[in-house]
């Protein structure tokens, strides 16, 4: 038996198939239940994901897992028997039976330079950086061959104990971290706290409650984590003089709000950092002319976007499901994007999962877009799509998408299995 499925944890993996959230082993390949995912304690060789939400947080934390996985539709996940052993390919997206794994060889790695862009099929160099957590991912994603740390997520950088950061702790810390991917450069996204990241550190804060409440720069005016984000500041201007380092503002909603806070770490950081803004909902995009002219970088969050962007939160899997990354919409809302970047179009970094579904990184470059930031172990994956994709293909499939009715045409057209999402509510109907 083989069986297409959804590619989403790169790596390979062999085991015999088990339905045990905790007593799975390295022995085994584990089916879980997308509503299943927060209570598996088992560490499995792979994983099988049934009606997974991509861009889901409980699917996005499975990438620090580094557990090979992929996702398959109820349907299939019928076909699948418990204790059939089977070859799991993160990768590509193929589950094999055993008799069938034996033929199937893995793609040979591009040979990827850090620091270097990746070239497509028809000579269009791409910018493939990493989007890190810890000095040790810097460290990966210089093995990796990154072209850069597009984004450090330093909310995840915590004191022994979870005492509150100062600037002695990120001087140390910024400092591990840029030595460890040192030729590279390093852009630092400035302390994006919500109500699913909630440092020890912080405690109880006003209006600080589901989706679209108070977080990243909305919270920079509020102690303690003023005093947090003047520590950060203060310790990249410490840094700027040995490292090539940047600054992201997260969560900014227009450009006023961003001219605010630029002027306030005017007072910390030298002219010679550059800052920008790391735009997560549809008005901080469709303001893309006035970052044009004012911010010295700018990084879109999809998967923030596309929260907003169809009105779903994806951590209630009962909505999950309307997260979806073929719609037309979405894209066509892509391309306007890219279209009010005009030249500077090429240096818009796009951050979140999407870029790692499959059929969809073809799609973005066809739609403009140059420059992703994603996991290190994703790098070498990535990679091997933009050598294959040839941008004046991809071009004219990117407007057919644009121009498709609904993201059945849109899955057709890139040739991919049935939808794997979860069920939506009006579908059983």
């Amino acid at each position: 038996m083989t069986m297409q499925a959804m590619p989403y944890v790169p790596g390979t993996a062999r085991g015999a198939l088990s339905t045990d959230l905790h007593g799975a082993t390295a022995d085994h390949v584990l089916l879980v239940d997308y509503a299943d995912l927060e209570r598996f304690t088992a560490r499995p060789a792979g994983l099988v994901v049934v009606g997974g939400a991509p861009l889901s947080h409980p699917m996005s934390q499975l990438q620090g897992l580094g557990i090979p996985t992929v996702v398959v539709g109820r349907r299939q996940a019928a076909e699948l028997a418990p204790g059939r052993s089977i070859h799991l390919d993160g990768g590509d997206g193929v589950l094999r039976t055993e008799g069938d794994a034996a033929g199937a060889a893995a793609a040979p790695a591009p040979g990827l330079e850090p620091g270097v862009p990746v070239s497509t099929r028809d000579g269009v160099p791409v910018e493939l950086r990493a989007s890190i957590t810890s000095q040790h991912g810097a460290g990966e994603a210089l093995a990796m061959g990154a072209t850069g740390i597009g984004m450090v997520r330093t909310e995840y950088l915590v004191p022994p104990h979870g005492r509150q950061p100062d600037r002695a702790f990120y001087v140390e810390t910024f400092g591990a971290l840029c030595r460890a991917a040192a030729p590279l450069g390093v852009t630092l996204r400035l302390l994006d706290i919500s109500v699913d990241k909630r440092p020890p550190w912080l405690g109880e804060m006003a209006g600080m409650a589901g989706l679209l409440g108070m977080q990243g720069s909305r919270l920079f005016g509020v102690e303690p984590v003023r005093s947090v984000v003047r520590a950060q500041a203060q310790a990249v201007a410490e840094l700027a003089a040995a490292f090539d380092v940047r600054v992201l503002i997260p969560y900014v909603a227009s450009p006023e709000e961003f001219a605010h806070w630029r002027r306030e770490l005017a007072a910390w950081l030298p002219e010679t950092v550059p800052v920008g803004i790391m735009a997560e909902t549809p008005a901080a995009a469709l303001a893309m002319p006035e970052w044009r002219r004012h911010a010295d970088l700018v990084s879109i969050g999809c998967n923030d976007l596309m929260q907003c962007l169809f009105g779903a939160d994806r951590d209630i899997p009962e909505v999950a499901g309307y997260l979806d990354p073929y719609s037309p919409p979405l894209m066509r809302f892509l391309r306007t994007i890219g279209e009010m970047a005009g030249t500077r179009q090429d240096t818009v970094q796009l951050c979140g999962l999407l870029q790692q579904l499959p059929g969809v990184l073809p799609l973005l470059l066809g739609l403009g877009f140059r420059r992703f930031s994603m996991a290190p172990r994703l790098l070498p994956t990535l990679a091997r799509v933009v050598q294959r994709t040839d941008t004046r293909e991809a071009a004219p499939l990117a407007r057919a998408v644009c121009d498709a009715p609904d993201s059945g045409a849109v899955r057709e057209l890139l040739g991919l299995e049935a939808d794997t999402r979860p069920a939506l509510p009006w579908s059983a109907m």
